[in-house]
């Protein structure tokens, strides 16, 4: 290892290796700026089932799934078995209730590391428990940003249209959000709908999502 001196500094070429304790002084910051920070693509946050609320009763937890029929538009969550089963989102049996939808909504916060402007994406894991719908099932997302005034700026910002899911494999729906107008800190509000449209099959047509990620560029 050869080391030399520029302007005052020891360079050291070649490795360094150091086997007691280093102490460093510096009389000024040793921070390192946000912007020279490497960004880290599509970081995950989970929103997990148990936040979700009613998506016109912002005050109201989601309850058990509730029956199926045209009268009924709310999601509900199901605890599972503990220690055999977890909580999960879902529509109860629509099974044979024809063309039917239903949501759940919660505002999410935009992380502080969020680069502004950059990729945000929701990202739903869904699928069809017991019996797929023999017609249609899909999941569907809304996103708007708040004023922080009690209404909305702009328009709906989710870019990604309804996505199948009536599969009783389970994968992975990403809904990209449009990101122009985001910042750090912002808030969005989040409306998620599962439709479907059965007839009467043999067996229970639950529409289910498992897990729930938002998923954004950060640095730090």
């Amino acid at each position: 290892m050869a080391t030399s001196k520029v302007d005052g500094d020891f360079v050291v070429q070649g490795d360094l290796r150091v086997t007691g304790t280093l102490r460093l002084s510096d009389n000024g910051s040793t921070g390192v700026d946000r912007a020279d920070l490497v960004q880290e693509s599509l970081t995950p946050f989970d929103l997990p089932p148990e936040t979700w609320r009613i998506h016109d009763n912002m005050d109201a937890l989601l309850a058990d799934p509730a029956v199926g029929g045209t009268g009924n538009d709310d999601l509900g969550i199901v605890s599972g078995t503990y220690g055999t089963g977890t909580p999960y989102i879902s529509t109860g049996d629509n099974n044979g209730d024809g063309s039917l939808v239903k949501y759940a909504r919660r505002l999410v916060q935009l992380p502080f590391n969020y680069i502004a402007g950059e990729t945000v994406t929701l990202r739903f894991r869904t699928g069809m428990k017991t019996t797929v719908a023999d017609n249609t099932a899909t999941v569907d997302a809304q996103v708007y940003k708040t004023d922080n005034e009690g209404g909305v700026s702009g328009s709906d910002i989710c870019a990604t249209s309804a996505t199948v899911m009536n599969s009783l494999t389970f994968a992975d729906k990403d809904f990209v959000i449009t990101p122009t107008t985001l910042s750090p800190g912002d808030w969005i509000d989040v409306r998620i709908a599962i439709l479907t449209n059965d007839a009467g099959t043999v067996g229970a047509v639950i529409g289910a999502i498992g897990r729930i990620q938002l998923l954004c560029d950060t640095k730090g």
